[in-house]
């Protein structure tokens, strides 16, 4: 199924990249994310709605309790 909407929460075990854009530049330092790195989308946590588990996928690394919101699925024909 297509996405269509860019800020669409992210399908469970997709491809996401970080939303760097979309926060304030002196916040971007308490993140662990990096601009322009893969992270699969685990879904979101069932007991902290709009929060959610990514994994690194370049090494595997687990991120648990960030927005949900800050992540977009990356497009099949830029995988």
């Amino acid at each position: 199924m297509p996405r269509s909407k860019r800020n669409a929460k992210p399908r469970r075990m997709s491809l996401v990249r970080f939303k760097a854009e979309s926060l304030p530049s002196h916040f971007l330092k308490k993140y662990p994310f990096k601009a322009g790195r893969t992270y699969v989308y685990l879904g979101e946590l069932v007991n902290m709605g709009g929060h959610c588990v990514v994994a690194d996928h370049k090494t595997g690394r687990l991120y648990s309790g960030f927005h949900t919101e800050n992540f977009v699925e990356i497009p099949a024909d830029e995988v």
